[in-house]
């Protein structure tokens, strides 16, 4: 089962945590058979907010700098990507919009 993992304490200076709205926008119209959870730390600390996604035996991904308002459809189209592409290993990011810069990390399976 795919996961999205949400750093929850995630936030600019002087800001209130963003983790927890970016997954409640998520959430809504996430695709079947992909759970979402919220975690106290990524440790992106620098550029909140952080997201990981990651399925058993498939290559694991990590971004950072996400606009928890703006990029919620751009995180379910990952999710749909990520769950059609063999390994995980999406060769083409451009449907992920400007999510697609926030990539910061690829983790082999």
């Amino acid at each position: 089962m795919d996961c999205i993992t949400i750093c929850a304490t995630c936030a600019a200076p002087g800001q209130a945590p963003e983790g927890a709205a970016l997954a409640r926008a998520v959430r809504d119209g996430l695709r079947e058979g992909c759970v979402l959870r919220l975690v106290e730390c990524l440790n992106v600390c620098h550029s909140p907010v952080a997201l990981s996604i990651r399925g058993p035996g498939k290559m694991a991904y990590l971004f950072a700098g996400v606009d928890s308002a703006a990029q919620a459809a751009e995180v379910r189209k990952l999710a749909d990507l990520y769950a059609a592409a063999p390994g995980g290993d999406i060769t083409d990011a451009r449907p992920l919009g400007a999510l697609r810069h926030c990539l910061i990390g690829r983790i082999p399976a």
